[in-house]
């Protein structure tokens, strides 16, 4: 029966008084924003709603709303209210567009003449708009012109033409007060991302950590003192049709001093951080904000030589000097490191100063999310003063040996050198095919996993040391 009253009284909604909402009814704003170009808002009004049906004009909404996830709620009288049709009005009002909707349609066009002694005067003159396309087409009363002779007034704005993103919403209101209504729904155009800032310590034994949450509005509103929450994770989305482009956002960075963190929790499988304080997200803006401090964290540096399993299938010979030695920095995201908090993914960059007190920027890596005590482990980049030389010293083919196919031996030399005036100690992870088994070594290796040999060697300062080490390895 409630079914049918509401179809019969569709018509009379559509046809009912319009009532405006803008931001000065603003009585609560929250933004929850989503790492994949997506956000939650929810947008509470005071508006004053006459009794039976009305037409709700709720403007200053996300120009990327995705209206079919609008819902608006009354928390004031819930139980006579309910919703009849709801329509999003993204043409926006421009000269371009209004001459547009007038194709077909009667203007004024005021031009200026040139006067003798009473000086100028203003003629105007009626004409139809037959084209807006590619120019302008006008039809007076004696010509047709293409081009407009001066400027156009308009008798009025056309109804579905807007001056801001609106959403219209068909609705019956069972009392007329001011009444507090909710307006919730999911947009593009948010975004968020972390950015990590490390200034490592001269002995490069601890650094001091920054996180700051780096927020992009191109959603084409803005968001006065809202509440700001974050979602950190891989929030699983229906993809339906390809996003829009989006325009280039003016950078506005709020770089302050130290902050308090972010407060935050567990939200299903993901982590949702809140700010502190309500914050502005103006329009076409990137600004920065805290997320957390830390400081004395221990830290240890990692220098890598990363092998090649085809080593181990043919003779090579020479395999290569000056070979890179990756700079790795590692640290555990635990509470005994000063840490122990969710990281969302994002960049971390690390600094640290010269001998004259300079902060020089030393490299940077992606940081995953990472929960609470795990390794946070980042390469800076190649070692300069730190290099190798490979070579291959014997090759074999040992043909077919039972069920284990093809049997090969190899042995191999590792010239490392070092330049700095401190010891160094490099790993070299070689990654060995089938089944294998090194036979001889001048250093002692792990078995860091199935098809993975870990060598540790210690090279003086400013010396060398050599690796050689022979593997049999069975495909």
């Amino acid at each position: 029966m409630r079914r049918a009253l509401l179809l019969a009284a569709v018509p009379s909604l559509l046809i009912a008084q319009e009532t405006p909402t803008t931001l000065k009814d603003q009585k609560a704003l929250a933004v929850t924003i989503y790492n994949d170009n997506l956000a939650l808002v929810k947008d509470t009004r005071e508006v004053r709603l006459p009794k039976g049906e009305a037409r709700l004009a709720f403007q200053e909404v996300s120009a990327q709303i995705r209206p079919e996830t609008a819902a608006l709620r009354n928390l004031t009288a819930p139980r006579d209210f309910w919703v009849a049709e709801q329509n999003f009005d993204f043409d926006l009002l421009t000269p371009q567009k209004l001459l547009e909707k007038y194709v077909g349609e009667q203007v004024t066009v005021v031009r200026t003449v040139r006067g003798e002694g009473a000086g100028d005067r203003e003629v105007r003159e009626a004409a139809t708009v037959l084209a807006t396309n590619n120019g302008t087409v006008l039809q007076f009363a004696d010509r047709i012109e293409t081009s407009v002779p001066g400027r156009i007034i308009f008798p009025k704005v056309p109804a579905n033409l807007r001056a801001r993103p609106t959403l219209v919403i068909s609705l019956h209101s069972g009392v007329e007060k001011a009444q507090q209504l909710e307006l919730s729904y999911l947009t593009g155009g948010l975004s968020w991302r972390a950015d990590y800032v490390a200034n490592l310590a001269p002995d490069e034994k601890t650094l001091d950590l920054s996180g700051w949450v780096t927020l992009t509005n191109q959603s084409g509103a803005a968001y006065p003192n809202a509440t700001l929450q974050l979602v950190a994770g891989d929030v699983n989305r229906a993809r339906q049709r390809p996003e829009r482009a989006l325009a280039k956002a003016d950078m506005v960075m709020s770089m302050a001093g130290a902050a308090p963190k972010m407060a935050e929790e567990s939200l299903f499988e993901y982590h949702l951080y809140t700010l502190d304080r309500p914050t502005t997200l103006a329009v076409n803006q990137t600004k920065q904000v805290a997320l957390l401090t830390a400081s004395a964290v221990p830290v240890r540096k990692d220098y890598l030589l990363q092998g090649q399993n085809y080593y181990y299938s043919g003779s090579y010979g020479d395999l290569g000097e000056k070979q890179k030695v990756g700079v790795f920095l590692e640290f555990d995201n635990k509470e005994s490191s000063r840490l122990g908090m969710p990281l969302p993914k994002g960049i971390l960059r690390v600094y640290k100063r010269d001998s004259e007190g300079r902060a020089q920027f030393v490299g940077e890596d992606n940081l995953d999310h990472t929960p609470k005590n795990e390794l946070v482990r980042l390469k800076l980049g190649d070692a300069f003063d730190v290099t190798a030389r490979r070579k291959q010293t014997d090759y074999k083919s040992l043909g077919r040996q039972g069920k284990f196919g093809s049997v090969h031996e190899s042995a191999f030399q590792v010239e490392l050198k070092n330049a700095k005036k401190e010891a160094v100690t490099v790993s070299l992870l070689e990654p060995l095919p089938g089944d294998w088994e090194v036979i001889q070594e001048s250093h002692p290796h792990t078995k860091e996993a199935a098809g993975t040999a870990k060598f540790r060697v210690t090279v003086p300062a400013e010396g060398s040391a050599t690796l050689t080490y022979r593997v049999r390895v069975r495909w």
